[in-house]
């Protein structure tokens, strides 16, 4: 199952909308339990970044002083509740999310927080007395340690079953699977799907689940379970129909969370207004990749980070090098054509993991194997490829050979997350895709990489990009990168 089919368009639900004492009692107690977490989380970052500035900084820098006075309620007050207030501010305390939503907030929430702390150090005369390292530090610690730590709890809570909503799920069709799919995956919104409310189970993929009824029967099957929860998911409903179903759901549940009939439609930044007379819903979209300060920010983000990854990768990259040359004494780097933004043809460095001969090789496997030739023709990879070396298989597995893309990023021909780049002849087969492609550079990771890789169908690939593009925001780009390290770490569909 792909990741981009289980980004759902579901409505959010909601932390603290709890009508029973002890309903109530549970969620403030898992909210107090997430504030002392994040508050543990801003102060291990303060205090790395004190670590940092004050040992590695000043090693780097000689004329920067070892030691330096940091105001302890600066420490364990005023940089803590500006992340707290800010975190409550955006709901985070109040609502569930996914989590690649999450980790879009805290990264916002992280900015916010410190450009507030600044202006308080300014207005109170201290500003001058703080370091600069140590800030940008706190800023950036903060958010990889706010990300980590809620989805550690996350995951943490939801072994436990504390964490859980059980939910009656009303529909059994594809859409309901792709909504499982994502709740099994997702620790963010917490949803456990205790029973199916369904006229026709047989004839779906959640034939394991208890069903309490069919739809006519929907509001017996809820009374009878005493969840308070229920997410429709038939978007083949008629607006009548499902007009009368969330009317008699209504009473006798606290939340009701229904999956509109929107697939296809760009939901990256949706915006919702309500006319009340009218009784009507107005529905917003925004193309992002459209404002100039947006692409702006992402080629801002993606130089930044790949200047830093140039210098601190560099003696890995040394070593890689070092270690190609001496297998086969050719070249380290291979440059390959590929079609980037507006249709612009570049060359993508990648560590060479072929041998030299390549070409010649692949044409005489092909040549001795059809049925081979039909794998590389239908997705221009092959899972045992003869041109593979011994290094370069080590490399593709762990995506090393990958990191020379960095320098493609600051040339400006690339991106840190986009579209996989791909090789004039496979235009044709992205058909109407491909002025979706054009808008944005390739990217060394995307939705392709964190949805199985290699494991996924061509078809697949297409449309993963497609959806990336049409719902960009920096939020996601940063959720793909943090979901691109477990990918990498677990190897899955590399080859």
């Amino acid at each position: 199952m792909s990741e981009a089919k289980s980004y759902v368009p579901i409505f959010e639900t909601s932390f603290l909308n709890c009508t029973t004492a002890g309903r109530r009692a549970k969620c403030l107690c898992l909210v107090g339990v997430m504030v002392a977490i994040d508050y543990l989380a801003v102060l291990g970052a303060v205090w790395t970044a004190y670590f940092f500035r004050s040992s590695i900084a000043s090693y780097f820098f000689s004329d920067l002083p070892v030691n330096f006075d940091i105001d302890a309620v600066l420490v364990y007050f005023v940089i803590p509740l500006a992340y707290l207030l800010f975190m409550q501010f955006d709901r985070l305390y109040t609502r569930r999310l996914l989590f690649w939503q999450q980790v879009e907030k805290l990264f916002k929430v992280s900015l916010y927080a410190m450009v507030f702390v600044l202006v308080v150090t300014y207005l109170s005369g201290s500003a001058k007395e703080i370091s600069r390292i140590f800030m940008i530090m706190v800023w950036l610690d903060s958010f990889v340690f706010l990300v980590i730590s809620k989805w550690l709890a996350q995951k943490v809570l939801k072994l436990t079953g504390v964490w859980q909503i059980p939910v009656v799920l009303i529909g059994a069709g594809k859409t309901a699977e792709l909504l499982v799919n994502a709740f099994d995956n997702d620790s963010g919104l917490g949803y456990q799907v205790v029973g199916v409310v369904e006229d026709n189970v047989r004839s779906s993929g959640l034939k394991n689940y208890p069903v309490f009824g069919t739809f006519d029967e929907a509001e017996e099957a809820v009374k009878r379970t005493g969840v308070k929860d229920v997410l429709i998911a038939a978007p083949g409903l008629c607006r009548e129909e499902l007009s009368r179903l969330v009317y008699r759901l209504h009473p006798f549940v606290d939340n009701i969370t229904f999956v509109p009939d929107l697939f296809g439609i760009p939901l990256g930044d949706m915006e919702l207004d309500t006319l009340f007379n009218e009784k009507a819903v107005l529905l917003r979209i925004r193309n992002n990749l459209a404002q100039e300060y947006n692409r702006f920010f992402k080629q801002a983000f993606d130089l930044c980070l790949s200047v830093i990854g140039v210098v601190a990768l560099s003696p890995v990259m040394l070593v890689i090098a070092a270690l190609i040359f001496i297998s086969d004494r050719g070249p380290v780097i291979f440059a390959h054509r590929r079609i980037g933004e507006d249709g612009k043809e570049f060359l993508c460095y990648k560590f060479r993991s072929m041998v030299i001969d390549a070409e010649k090789v692949l044409d005489d496997y092909l040549d001795k194997n059809p049925a081979t030739r039909a794998e590389w023709e239908r997705d221009f990879k092959l899972k045992d490829d003869p041109r593979i070396t011994k290094i370069g298989a080590v490399l593709r597995k762990t995506s090393l050979d990958e990191l020379p893309q960095l320098v493609n990023i600051i040339k400006g021909e690339m991106s840190l997350v986009g579209p996989r780049p791909i090789v004039a002849s496979e235009v044709r087969r992205y058909s109407e895709y491909i002025a979706d492609y054009y808008l944005v550079r390739p990217g060394i990771t995307g939705m392709w990489q964190v949805s199985g890789r290699n494991d996924i169908d061509y078809r697949e690939r297409v449309k993963l990009d497609s959806w990336y593009v049409r719902n960009w925001s920096l939020g996601l780009d940063i959720a793909l990168l943090f979901k691109t390290v477990g990918v990498v770490l677990k190897r899955k569909g590399a080859y």
